[in-house]
């Protein structure tokens, strides 16, 4: 009977984190580049005891664990905006951000011109070149242009090339805020990396999606729950029951 009560809380404890990470998706449904969330679970099998005195065998208990939680790679629609500094990359790419902790990487391209005259993100954190330095205008240049390739151009003469990178295994990016990442391994320069500028990607998360799927985890945890209350009850009744044998 414990052994019931002790799988079917693991069950709603992974319950639990699925809905968190639903909140999560379904509060960035509007941010630019986000990339939806998901929850992976597996059986976690209790090691066997070793008592063979039982006339009983041992039974296998599994409980469920939220193995790990990964992101839908599925690029969001590209959107006009028809801002010179906004950009969208194709599936795979990043841009290279410099911040206060280092290099971090980003399909948000929703950009700006930072106090400093740097392209910047809307954080301030300024987008890196080829060079390794920030792309720096001057305050006479006008008509900025950005190509496919990621070079930065305006009035005055090109101010620097984009530097896109992408991931062997984007999965292994730690996500550090709402979007930017930190790479376990420096990434390499990819030529293949496409920009539209103008364009902004909009978040994967699928309302429809999401709402159909708390529905199923709010419908999963209450059946939980009772069950436990269920469980409970039997336990109670026993204990009042051996107690009467006692006396």
């Amino acid at each position: 009977m414990m052994n019931s009560q002790l799988v079917a809380l693991s069950r709603e404890v992974a319950l639990r984190r699925e809905l968190d990470v639903i909140a999560n998706n379904m509060a960035n449904l509007n941010t630019t580049g986000f990339q939806a969330e998901r929850v992976a679970f597996e059986d976690y099998m209790m090691p066997k005891a070793e008592a063979t005195s039982f006339r009983r065998l041992d039974q296998d208990v599994a409980f469920v664990q939220d193995w790990a939680t990964y992101r839908d790679l599925d690029p969001g629609a590209q959107r006009p905006t028809g801002n010179a500094l906004d950009l969208a990359l194709s599936p795979g790419g990043y841009l290279t951000v410099e911040t206060p902790q280092g290099l971090r990487y980003t399909r948000n391209g929703a950009l700006q011109i930072n106090d400093q005259g740097q392209l910047a993100t809307m954080q301030g954190f300024p987008v890196i070149s080829l060079g390794g330095i920030p792309i720096l205008f001057n305050t006479n240049d006008s008509d900025i242009t950005v190509t496919r390739t990621g070079q930065v151009n305006t009035s005055g003469g090109t101010r620097g090339v984009l530097q896109l990178v992408s991931f062997p295994n984007e999965q292994e990016l730690t996500k550090v805020g709402t979007n930017l990442f930190d790479a376990p391994e420096e990434p390499e320069v990819d030529p293949t990396v496409r920009v539209t500028q103008g364009f902004l990607e909009a978040s994967n998360v699928q309302p429809v999606r999401e709402m159909a799927r708390l529905v199923e985890v709010q419908r999963a945890y209450e059946m939980q729950s009772n069950m436990l209350r269920q469980s409970d009850s039997m336990r109670q009744e026993a204990i009042r029951l051996l107690g009467r044998l006692n006396a």
